[in-house]
Parts: C-alpha cells; structure tokens; sequence
C-alpha cells in the first residue's frame, strides 16, 4: 500500500474516533514513521489498540494538555490521559524550544499512554542540532534480576546526538533482548520469536510469543538490563508522577482504567563545554569506523544508520501490512 494512502486510512480512523485533524495528523506521521524505519511493531498493527482504549474511555480523544512551568528550561505535562504522541510532541518541541534558548531543557510527563518510538522525538531534536534523551515506561514484562515475576517494562533508552553529516546518531533500544511490541507483532501474524528471548509462565525457553506474553521477557545481560529498566521506571515513572513499579496497564489487556504512561525528555546543547562538537563527532565516529572488522561486515554502523537506510528506501516502495492487521482497519 502507498504511503500517502495508509496515511489517508489511518488519520480518517482517528477523526472518526474524535481526534481532531491536528491530532490525528500527529498521531498518523508517527505511526507511519515507524513503519518506514522498520518497526512495524510500533506502526500499524497497534492502531485498533488506540480505537478500543478510545472506545472504552480509557484514552481521551480531546485532552486538555497542561504545561506546569518549574522554571525556564523545566517543564511539568499533564497529558489528562490523551494519546501518548500528541503530548509527547508538544513536549519535545517544549524541550527545543526551550534547548535552543537556554542551552537544556527538562520535561517530564504524566497521565500518558504509548507514544510510540522514542527515537522519533529524539531525532526531531537532533535535527534541530541538539542532544536528546528520550525515556517512556512500559507495562510488566521483564522480571527484575532474581525475581521470577514480571514487574518492569522493556522500557527502551534512547539517545540521539548529531553526527556532522545528515544521518543522525539515534540509538533507541529496549532493555529486553526482544521488545514487547515484536512479540505481539509475532503473535498477530503467527510467527516464532527467538529462543532465549522469554520465557512461558512455567519459566521454560519459548519461541512461541503467545506464551512469552502469558510469560516474562528476559533483559539485556542479565543484572545489566534489569538495572537499566530499573532506572527508567525512575526517571519516567517515580518523578514524573506517572505510574511505576509494576503499575503501568498493558494496553492491550489491561482495562480496568488509564495506563498513566511517564516520559522524560533531556534536551541540550552539544556545544556547551566544547566549542568545536561537530569535528569532535565527526573524529569519533571516523575512528569507531576505521578499526579492525571481524569477517563478513564491510562498515561498522553507528545507531541510526540503519534505519536512515530502512527509511530512505521504504519511502520509494509500497509498506506491506499483513492481511490480519488489514483487516482490523477495514473494522474500525
């Protein structure tokens, strides 16, 4: 299907849920972003997720966003359980705002919901040629390291910086070894997930997401990756004023009321301490680029690379949506 007529489908179900057409277009351009770098997981196949919550009053169709001002680079959002990409965009663009003023900015936010890929308001920051960390919690999935029990999100980290040329650094990652949206992606069309990315609610290895989703998720190294998700529950949940600690709903299960979702954005200035940051940057990734390669790999990439690439040659070609996804749009 071309772009522009997805896009035309999916902004029409919006308005027909109450968005309005400012609203709709934000939510629309995300969606469609992420399924032109690739991350089918967060793009369409979630769109009859946000219809139903709408439906059930569990997300707000009009919310009334609140910006609680701290001070003049420190924002507080209450997002009054909307959509998690319109306040998450007017947050970010807060945050350049107020970057490109003061040299930092901070905003948090509470009374969200998913808003998607983080990496998406990353780079609307660097494109401005700023730094930005991006930070969102997320539904239980992941056991914290010597607990058998779901209880934090894959919550991703992300950071993207300018890399002196027009392909940005843009790492955005989950803290699981697979994120939560692949395996619901996995389940939806009926495909296996890798071994060793979670396991059933009987803790046995399982490639079927069906069961990893009845289940918990693994982290990242162990230790390592339960600590990270740990870290963002606080930096996004505890002083945002969201939910943390287990409470955040599952989306597509979870309805028993709002997912009260926190997001943390960092924004600043690369050229703070350094006068010089795009030669530094650019000497930085030339060296990464020049050392020894194992067998097999012709460039060592740096975040972002590859879904510059993903984007540029999905534009010129047609996105495939699964039959079962299209069919829960035509039902919408």
């Amino acid at each position: 299907m071309r772009v522009t007529q997805l896009k035309s489908i999916i902004k029409k179900i919006f308005i027909k849920h109450k968005l309005s057409n400012e609203h709709a277009n934000v939510c629309t351009n995300a969606i469609i972003n992420a399924e032109l770098v690739g991350a089918s997981s967060h793009g369409v196949s979630r769109v009859k997720m946000y219809c139903d919550r709408i439906k059930k009053k569990l997300i707000n169709p009009q919310p009334k966003i609140k910006f609680k001002k701290i001070s003049n680079s420190i924002f507080h959002v209450d997002a009054n359980n909307g959509m998690g990409f319109i306040s998450a965009d007017k947050a970010i663009k807060k945050a350049i705002y107020c970057a490109k003023k003061t040299g930092f900015s901070l905003v948090g936010i509470k009374n969200s919901s998913h808003y998607g890929l983080s990496g998406y308001y990353a780079e609307q920051a660097v494109k401005k040629n700023l730094i930005a960390l991006c930070f969102t919690n997320a539904p239980p999935a992941i056991a914290p390291f010597g607990s058998r029990k779901a209880f934090f999100g894959t919550n991703p980290v992300c950071f993207g910086a300018p890399s002196g040329s027009k392909v940005p650094f843009i790492f955005d990652a989950s803290v699981s070894k697979i994120n939560r949206g692949k395996i619901r992606y996995a389940a939806k069309i009926n495909k296996k997930i890798p071994l060793g990315s979670a396991l059933d609610k009987k803790g046995q290895p399982t490639t079927d997401p069906n069961k990893a989703l009845q289940g918990v998720q693994l982290p990242i190294s162990g230790f390592v990756g339960s600590g990270l998700a740990w870290i963002v529950d606080i930096l996004s949940g505890v002083i945002t004023g969201g939910n943390h600690a287990g409470k955040v709903k599952d989306p597509f299960d979870d309805f028993s009321g709002p997912q009260n979702v926190g997001h943390l954005f960092i924004v600043f200035k690369p050229n703070l301490f350094v006068k010089d940051y795009n030669k530094r940057i650019k000497e930085n990734i030339r060296l990464v680029k020049k050392l020894p390669k194992i067998k097999g790999t012709s460039d060592i990439l740096y975040p972002g690379q590859n879904k510059f690439q993903r984007y540029k040659k999905n534009m010129k070609k047609n996105i495939k949506i699964p039959k079962t996804i299209l069919d829960d749009l035509k039902n919408l």
